[in-house]
């Protein structure tokens, strides 16, 4: 390849999100925001590495070599998850791709980055949160304090309703239907937009919430602000979850056994509508899941719809030791 440069770095970055993302594909604001991350961090590694200021970089100093170095630093001395680390490197994909397309001269750079793949991860069985840690959740702030009734109010949103963190807090009061039938239009991944019933606790607190600050119920003004009166962000939403399992945990101890999060609300959600024996296509329809098979997820993590299950098909190890059909001579082979 020339030593001829390719492109001003600056050029593409802002193509890439103003043509691909925004024009193209529509990517939603957290699209936006996880893509920007993703980049900032990958130009301050090789800026870090190579010695140069961001804006001498060039594309040709994002090589190969130079992204799997990054990827090695996310999990080493950053310590992020192999799914962050995948997230990332989907991010440097889909700009790599742009390149691709972009600057014909670039292709034999671009395939090479496409070609990393992500890591393989462990499936982990979902944590979902049981009555009594939902219920001493739930009592930890001070519904005393405008703060405390905040937090109970985006508490038991997050519990009813299980949506992800980005989408709590993108909740504006244009979205919600207070008179009966209470609902709200969650705006989600990919700017895809679903509409859940409220629960009757809910739409009260919620209605309360909105009428104490004074809110326009009908403009896109946060229903969920911070102390600044500015619209919460996720690692806010993630500090009251932190703050509330601080407090609870004294009263419930078992919250200290497993991390809890924003998420930690989601599953728990998915897993009341799963006992209650909802079907799963509802249940993926209420998450605003793409793939079925991540809604799946969720029955694997039901042990007590697996003991009904046992309990059901009555089967003890004496039947089915009892049960068992010794296998013909080329089966009896195999198993030796």
């Amino acid at each position: 390849m020339s030593n001829k440069r390719i492109s001003s770095l600056g050029a593409l970055v802002e193509s890439f999100f103003t043509q691909r993302l925004i024009q193209q594909r529509q990517a939603s604001p957290a699209t936006l925001l996880a893509y920007k991350d993703a980049l900032r961090l990958l130009f301050c590694f090789a800026s870090s590495r190579l010695g140069m200021h961001v804006d001498r970089l060039d594309i040709q100093n994002l090589d190969y070599d130079m992204v799997l170095a990054f990827l090695d630093f996310l999990e080493r001395e950053r310590n992020n998850s192999v799914r962050t680390r995948n997230a990332r490197l989907a991010a440097i994909h889909s700009f790599f791709r742009h390149v691709a397309y972009g600057k014909p001269e670039a292709l034999a750079l671009a395939q090479r980055v496409l070609s990393i793949g992500p890591k393989r991860t462990t499936k982990r069985v979902v944590e979902f949160l049981r009555p009594p840690e939902v219920e001493a959740l739930l009592a930890a702030p001070n519904r005393q304090t405008m703060r405390g009734r905040r937090d109970h109010a985006l508490l038991l949103y997050l519990l009813r309703t299980g949506v992800r963190a980005s989408e709590a807090v993108g909740l504006d009061t244009a979205d919600l239907t207070m008179a009966a039938p209470s609902q709200v239009i969650i705006r989600g991944k990919g700017s895809k937009e679903r509409v859940l019933p409220l629960a009757n606790d809910l739409a009260v607190i919620l209605r309360d919430l909105i009428e104490e600050r004074q809110l326009d119920i009908h403009g896109h003004v946060p229903v969920f602000v911070n102390a600044q009166g500015k619209r919460l962000t996720r690692f806010g939403l993630t500090h009251i979850v932190r703050r509330a399992v601080s407090k609870a945990s004294k009263e419930c101890i078992t919250l200290h056994k497993h991390p809890i999060s924003p998420h930690s609300f989601r599953h728990t959600a998915a897993m009341r509508l799963l006992q209650a024996g909802v079907d799963l296509a509802t249940i993926r329809g209420w998450l605003g899941h793409a793939d079925i098979q991540t809604t799946h997820g969720y029955l694997e993590a039901d042990v007590e719809m697996k003991r009904r299950a046992l309990a059901t098909a009555n089967l003890t190890s004496e039947e089915a030791s009892l049960r068992f059909e010794p296998p013909g001579k080329i089966l009896a082979l195999l198993e030796r």
